[in-house]
């Protein structure tokens, strides 16, 4: 029913999920392709350490926001939810924030992030939908995340900070293009698909 609304810039739908990320580095330089021979890499690699990778996505304005972090603790979390308020969406009068159920996603990560007034105004400005559990697959911004790892994380990359060009570089591009997504699943085929999380009598 959230992703059956009509565009409205005062209330966007915005999805958010986040990815864990290895940061690896060759342990031999890779060989490059040449005529005949595609390149080759050895499957050993280093170890550089993991982040996490924050996706944003308005799925009906064809928008989205990409930055990995070394952590995704409730704090990053907070800190992300202020910058959609009050970067992205300084104008909105409120967000609905489309997003799973994990324990960092919830408005008491605001309260320990911030002073209590600022908190309460951040999460004044929130709609709030979570996923079902086992129904993170309902998040666009889960699919987005997919087409992010096929389009951009298709090799081996051993810095955050060179991860975070690539993200801007795909970010970029994407919304230049302005893709949106063009939701099909109905509530009449979730009353279907889904019908054990609806009451039967």
């Amino acid at each position: 029913a959230v992703y059956a609304r009509s565009y409205d810039p005062a209330r966007p739908v915005v999805c958010m999920d986040e990815k864990p990320y290895q940061l690896l580095a060759h342990a031999r330089a890779p060989i490059p392709a040449r005529p005949g021979q595609d390149a080759r890499e050895d499957s050993e690699y280093v170890r550089h350490g993991t982040c996490s990778i924050f996706c944003w996505v308005e799925p009906l304005a064809g928008w989205r926001r990409v930055q990995a972090l070394p952590r995704r603790t409730r704090i990053d979390w907070a800190a992300q939810v202020k910058q959609i308020l009050t970067v992205d969406y300084p104008d909105a009068d409120t967000v609905v924030l489309v997003m799973d159920n994990l324990n960092t996603h919830g408005i008491g990560s605001l309260y320990e992030a911030f002073e209590p007034a600022e908190a309460f105004a951040l999460a004044q400005r929130l709609e709030i939908h979570h996923t079902p559990k086992h129904g993170s697959w309902l998040n666009i911004a889960e699919i987005e995340l997919s087409a992010l790892t096929r389009q951009c994380l298709d090799r081996r990359i051993d810095d955050i900070d060179v991860l975070n060009t690539e993200l801007a570089a795909w970010q970029q591009a994407t919304n230049t293009n302005q893709r949106q997504v063009d939701w099909h699943f109905t509530t009449s085929d979730a009353r279907i698909k889904l019908r054990h999380l609806y009451p039967t009598s």
